[in-house]
Formats: C-alpha cells, sequence, structure tokens
C-alpha cells in the first residue's frame, strides 16, 4: 500500500462517518463492511507511515464500531492509534474523546473519565473550543450516571459557554442533548422538552437523522411522563421508522424501551414485558449497559409488569421477547402500538 492509497481508504472511512448519521446509514454501513479489510490494511499502514491519518481513520470508523456492535474493535483502533500519536496532534483530542464514548457504552466508567480527563487537557493546551466542549458534554454524561444532574448542567453551561460566539455545531448539539436528559431525569419535563426539540431542529438542518432519532426516542419518555400516551407513541414509532430506514438496530432496544413503558401505562404488561426482555437480549448482544436516563424506565416498567402478572405469566412474555431478533421485535412492538 502507498500514501495515495492510505488516503483515500481514510476519506472513505471519514466520508462513512458522515454518511452513517444520515438515513442512507445502510448503504455507508455496507461499504464500509464491504472494504473492511482494505480499510484494516490501510490502518496498519497509516498507524507506521502517517500517525495523524490513524488517529483521524480510527475517530471516524467508531461510529461504524459502535452500531455495528463491535464496540471493542473500535477502542482497539483508536488505543493503537493514540498509543502511535503526538501528545499535541491536533486530531488527539477527538480520537480520546471517541475512545471514551465507546468506554462509557459498555459501562466502563473509570476508563471513560481518564479519557476524556485527557481530551479536555489535550483541547485547551491546543485551543481547540469545539473539543474542549465536547470533552466538558462527556463529562456531563458521567455525572448523569453517578447522580449529579447539577453538575452535568453546569458543564453543558460551560461548553455552550465555551463555543459561544463560533461556528460550532458539535459541541451544541451534545450540550443540547445532555441538558434534555438531565432536565427529565430531574423531572423538568418541559424544560427537557425544549432542549430536545432544539436539539432535533438543530439535527434536521445537519441531516444527523440519528440525532433525530434519537431525541424523538427521547420525548417520547418525555410525553409519556406527562400523560401525552398517543404523543408519547408516535415520537417511539417515528424513533424507530428512522432507525429502521438507517439499519440502525443500535437504537432499537431504547425505543423497545420506551415503548414496554407506554404499553405497561395502557396497563397491556404482557406486551411490556415481552418488549423488555426482547431490548435487554439486544443490549446483551451489543454488549452495551444502559444509559442513566433509561434504566430507571426499564427498570420500573419491569417492576410494574412483574407486580401485575403472575411470575410464570411474566417469565413467558419475557422469554418470548428474549427469543425475538430485532425485526422480529420491531415488528411486534409497531403491530402493539397500534392496537393500544
Amino acid at each position: 500500500m502507498d500514501t495515495t492509497e492510505a488516503q483515500a481508504l481514510c476519506s472513505l472511512a471519514e466520508a462513512g462517518d458522515v454518511g452513517l448519521r444520515g438515513l442512507d446509514a445502510k448503504m455507508w454501513r455496507g461499504r464500509l463492511e464491504t472494504a473492511l479489510d482494505e480499510l484494516q490494511t490501510a490502518f496498519e499502514w497509516v498507524l507506521e507511515h502517517d500517525q495523524t491519518s490513524a488517529l483521524r481513520m480510527a475517530s471516524a470508523m467508531a461510529e461504524f464500531w459502535r452500531t455495528a456492535g463491535r464496540i471493542p474493535e473500535g477502542r482497539e483502533w483508536l488505543d493503537r492509534a493514540v498509543a502511535a500519536s503526538d501528545a499535541d496532534a491536533p486530531a488527539l483530542p477527538r480520537a480520546l474523546y471517541e475512545n471514551a464514548l465507546l468506554a462509557f457504552w459498555q459501562g466502563d466508567d473509570g476508563t471513560t473519565r481518564s479519557l476524556l480527563e485527557r481530551s479536555l487537557a489535550t483541547a485547551r493546551r491546543l485551543v481547540d473550543p469545539t473539543d474542549e466542549a465536547v470533552a466538558l458534554c462527556g463529562m456531563a454524561r458521567l455525572a448523569l450516571r453517578e447522580g449529579d444532574l447539577e453538575q452535568a448542567r453546569a458543564l453543558c453551561e460551560q461548553a455552550l459557554g465555551r463555543v459561544a460566539g463560533t461556528n460550532d455545531t458539535r459541541a451544541r448539539s451534545n450540550a443540547l442533548h445532555v441538558l434534555g436528559v438531565a432536565a427529565q431525569m430531574r423531572g423538568d419535563l418541559h424544560e427537557a422538552a425544549q432542549f430536545m426539540n432544539r436539539r432535533m431542529q438543530l439535527a434536521r438542518e445537519l441531516n444527523l437523522m440519528s440525532s433525530v432519532a434519537a431525541e424523538a426516542g427521547n420525548l417520547s419518555v418525555v410525553e409519556r411522563q406527562l400523560g401525552n400516551l398517543e404523543r408519547a407513541t408516535q415520537h417511539a414509532l417515528e424513533a424507530m421508522q428512522i432507525s429502521e430506514r438507517r439499519g440502525d438496530e443500535w437504537m432499537h432496544p431504547y425505543e423497545l424501551n420506551s415503548l414496554a413503558a407506554i404499553a405497561a401505562a395502557k396497563q397491556d404488561f404482557v406486551s411490556a414485558a415481552t418488549l423488555l426482555g426482547a431490548a435487554a437480549r439486544l443490549m446483551e448482544q451489543m454488549g452495551t449497559a444502559w444509559p442513566p436516563d433509561e434504566k430507571p424506565h426499564f427498570d420500573a416498567t419491569r417492576s410494574a409488569a412483574e407486580a401485575a402478572l403472575e411470575p410464570s405469566a411474566f417469565t413467558r412474555a419475557w422469554s418470548a421477547g428474549e427469543g425475538m431478533s430485532s425485526a422480529e421485535a420491531v415488528s411486534f412492538a409497531r403491530a402493539g402500538a397500534s392496537t393500544t
């Protein structure tokens, strides 16, 4: 492999990073899968000959590894790229952040914190406001998991202040997302909806349909808690429709979790238990942990279903969900949502 080939494949990875966040994600995932052997060869080459490109390539591929359910491979790429890089490489803060986020999804909070601290320190040394703000938002995610909602909000506000007056959109999107989640977890549901709608609008403007789906799912949680079950169902189904078109199975457990809670609110506890069983199995298959805003709703719906059903009925429903493929679970959820 030579420089021209390696750079072409690095460019493919970066184009894929953008493409995986839009409606054509399924096509881009297929392109990256088809080229994966070549991409891996190129990564080995740039690790030895062009460490800046190695950082860029590993960062760009993080979304692919995450949505493909292959987080350990993504973390290995990022670990190796970071280890080979210069301490002042401009691409280093993002690589550290992407690695931290993969560790976060695995529930590895100690590694997440260490990587975010390195990302933040490097971004500040390089005077990069966007990367600094993004790292602060990452720390806010950890604060949410620890239950420190005020710290999460303060970190996001600090991030927004850092990029005020700039053309940044990446940090703003992250901050709006975490602020919405924090408000939802605090019980400030109307404020949460405002943040989520602002982030959804920004995501639509940027064609970040993965973020649109995520916020539709978050709005479903908020509307359900406000008692607006039909609106909550509509948001959950919108999120599911976008994810299906994008071929994004990563999002399905969260959508199933939302629809399970709605089913429980409508007293359909058999469907709720079935959906939870499917969601739990998909999370296990991906090797990921529930984020702090999702787990309380999962646990509450499970407790409600267990209390309402005979133990054998709950076990049958849960086991039925566990035995479903992702596609079968989505079909079951959609059918139930249209009849309840």
